[in-house]
């Protein structure tokens, strides 16, 4: 089997519900503005596909839930949250220009919600369908990771509208990842007159930057990078604090435990220095086995059709972690994720969005039709 033509979305009408989604900023930790994103969200999918978007409220702003009714079978993941400030748009405004649509929020990931919901319309049976879009996917899910989780495992599979990988691949495996906060504490004294009265958190800081990147083994997947640092207070005084904060990523849940493990060992190189450490890997894996038969059907929609890992993170690391298969990165083709230069390929929208539908109508006929058994 493969996908039919695009021939039932209509671009104009996504671009012109990407142009509201995008016009409406949505930055993170912003509960004004994530309501105002999420009614805006909710409105898009009543107008598209009819029915009620639910607004969840949490602390983080209003997640949306819409439900096509029936026997739940698959969900389509997203958020509306993104990582630009307010004023962005004011510099940056929705432009179609050349085959491109540009914007904050465009490829990450507002254009993605945008091609699922107009894929779905074009399905007559959306039966067994719900979509969730949450509110704070770019600051690590603390609120809807329980919802995403609940709403997984009662679906049994999950297609995250995230923006594809480069040259338009599906993300087949993701790294789990995590931020770590390493405080330490020194004792302040004169630079010039009692220097050695001090202990220099910023000489610790040095050395636990060098500890802690020696922790990376980038053959198998892990990189461990001190990202920022900061110390001192003023010029003529030994610093008494010090923050070093540090990306990880891995591809392996044991080397999840190592690293966790080793940065809460971290030990101080200067007498009475005191080093605390917070934080985890919070996106377990993705594991490329998780996608696999998602992917297998996609491929037969739509041949030549590749798909790649990647080291970025999204909520499909949560679904895939519970054993629920997940297929990522089915949203915008384009690039440009959390930059000046983001961008969307209109070209591409319509296809994908006809991909969407044809991944969900082959999840809701898999009972059925062996060949189309994913699950």
């Amino acid at each position: 089997m493969t996908m039919r033509k695009a021939v039932d979305v209509s671009v104009d009408a996504m671009i012109e519900d990407l142009r509201t989604l995008v016009e409406i900023e949505s930055p993170s930790r912003n509960p004004d503005a994530l309501t105002a994103s999420a009614q805006a969200v909710a409105a898009v999918i009543e107008s598209r596909l009819g029915g009620q978007a639910v607004l969840v409220e949490s602390e983080a702003g209003p997640h949306v839930h819409w439900t096509a009714g029936g026997d739940p079978k698959v969900l389509i993941l997203g958020h509306h949250d993104t990582v630009f400030p307010l004023g962005t748009l004011e510099r940056r405004p929705f432009m179609v220009e050349d085959g491109h649509a540009t914007g904050p929020g465009v490829f990450d990931m507002l254009g993605g919600l945008v091609q699922a919901v107009h894929g779905l319309a074009t399905l007559e049976d959306r039966s067994g369908v719900e979509i969730l879009v949450t509110a704070d996917e770019e600051v690590g899910s603390r609120s809807s990771r329980a919802l995403i989780e609940e709403r997984a495992i009662a679906c049994g599979a999950v297609l995250v509208v995230e923006g594809a990988a480069d040259g338009g691949a599906l993300k087949t495996g993701r790294k789990g990842c995590g931020t770590f906060h390493v405080s330490i504490a020194g004792r302040a004294s004169h630079a010039g007159l009692e220097p050695a009265a001090g202990v220099n958190a910023l000489i610790e800081a040095s050395h636990q930057v060098l500890d802690i990147a020696a922790l990376g083994r980038p053959g198998i997947g892990t990189t461990v990078t001190p990202t920022v640092a900061s110390a001192g207070t003023l010029d003529n005084v030994v610093p008494a604090e010090a923050t070093v904060i540090v990306d990880v990523r891995v591809e392996s849940a044991g080397e999840k435990e190592r690293i966790e493990s080793a940065l809460a060992a971290l030990a101080p190189h200067l007498d009475e220095a005191k080093i605390a450490v917070r934080g985890a890997v919070s996106r377990p894996p993705m594991p490329e086995s998780a996608s696999a038969g998602l992917f297998a059907v996609a491929k037969r929609l739509l041949p030549g059709l590749e798909g790649k890992a990647v080291g970025g993170g999204s909520d499909g690391n949560f679904t895939a972690a519970l054993g629920v298969p997940t297929l990522d990165g089915l949203g915008a083709v384009g690039g440009g994720a959390h930059a000046d230069h983001e961008y969307l390929v209109v070209d591409a929208m319509a296809e994908r969005a006809t991909l969407v539908a044809g991944l969900v109508n082959a999840m809701q006929n898999a009972q059925e039709d062996e060949n189309m058994r994913v699950l």
